[in-house]
């Protein structure tokens, strides 16, 4: 049988939330910026999933919460906007993990929070919407062979703290977040070889700081979020073959600010907002709980790594900023 369990692992130099986490082309773990109670970071750190320890990867330019970070084709990390306290950041910085070292690249056109970024097929990064003084429709292009950006169409609707996943096609399917009408349900994509959003179905309900993973059938499950000012435990299925969705049927507890992550076996690990984890299996479309982590946890990253193990950092808990990490992972029983 297959033991699934939670592991604790090194804990990170600096306590932190709302930051951000990627997976080097070295099969280490890179993690951003975030807030300590009242302070915005700019420390960073690498995880070695072959020492389980963690070290300082230097420090941005500025601190920042809330932001971006994206791998590029070329293994540097691009990280983007955010909120430092007291602006919204158009500002833009590389990591290179072969000199360690951070360095500025251009601004963007707008400054934002509450953003995706994506990069597509051709290696340009598309960041949209986020807050900009207001729910901003705004969508931009950072080109990574000229360190520059340029404006591409808005969005049909302005939204923040919404989901951006690339579909099969190399189209990006924007999922609701909170817009200048409440809480979003509608959802539209973005045509890299036009430029141009297109709506597609709503939602079967309006969500914020839900999730959106792309499975191995090319389907999207979204789960969770925040709707009226109640946590969600709907999930439900965009297929992009027909632009439609159907129910995914209720997980067994509400979430947000939580993630979900697409396993090896296909299978979907959602956890956060308690300790409880649960998977969903697309073959069957059924929820199922699993361990619980060491700790309850919001707010927190959760990255694949290249062995299939899931490492799971920071975050809150119940008011608590987290230092400490954990992994999921998934070993072979005999008997």
């Amino acid at each position: 049988m297959v033991l699934l369990e939670w592991l604790n692992t090194g804990s990170m130099t600096t306590a932190r939330y709302r930051h951000t986490a990627s997976v080097l082309k070295n099969g280490k773990v890179l993690v951003t910026g975030g807030m300590y109670n009242s302070e915005y970071l700019n420390s960073t750190e690498l995880y070695d999933p072959s020492t389980g320890n963690w070290t300082s990867a230097g420090n941005m330019n500025s601190g920042r919460q809330s932001h971006t970070e994206s791998v590029l084709t070329n293994g540097t990390v691009l990280v983007v906007g955010g909120f430092n306290g007291t602006n919204l950041l158009n500002s833009a910085e590389l990591y290179d993990p072969s000199t360690e070292t951070w360095t500025a690249t251009s601004s963007m056109n707008y400054g934002r929070v509450g953003h995706t970024a994506s990069i597509l097929k051709n290696g340009t990064v598309l960041v949209t919407g986020g807050r900009s003084g207001n729910f901003a429709g705004t969508t931009e292009l950072y080109d990574p062979s000229t360190g520059t950006w340029t404006q591409t169409n808005s969005m049909n609707f302005g939204r923040r703290d919404h989901t951006a996943s690339i579909l099969a096609n190399g189209h990006v399917l924007v999922t609701g977040g909170l817009g200048n009408s409440g809480f979003l349900n509608s959802a539209e994509f973005y045509d890299p070889t036009t430029g141009s959003w297109t709506p597609v179905g709503s939602m079967n309900s309006g969500r914020q700081s839900h999730t959106a993973s792309v499975l191995t059938n090319g389907k999207v499950l979204v789960t969770g979020g925040l709707f009226n000012g109640n946590i969600v435990n709907s999930a439900e299925l965009y297929d992009p073959t027909t632009g439609n969705w159907t129910s995914a049927g209720n997980m067994n507890s509400g979430r947000q600010l939580h993630t979900a992550t697409v396993l090896a076996n296909e299978k979907v690990l959602v956890i956060g907002n308690s300790n409880n984890a649960e998977l969903y299996d697309p073959s069957t479309g059924n929820w199922t709980t699993t361990d619980s982590m060491n700790f309850v946890r919001s707010d927190h990253t959760a990255s694949i790594l290249m062995n299939g193990n899931v490492l799971v950092a920071g975050g809150l808990e119940l008011g608590a900023v987290l230092n400490s990490s954990e992994l999921y992972q998934s070993s072979q029983i005999i008997g």
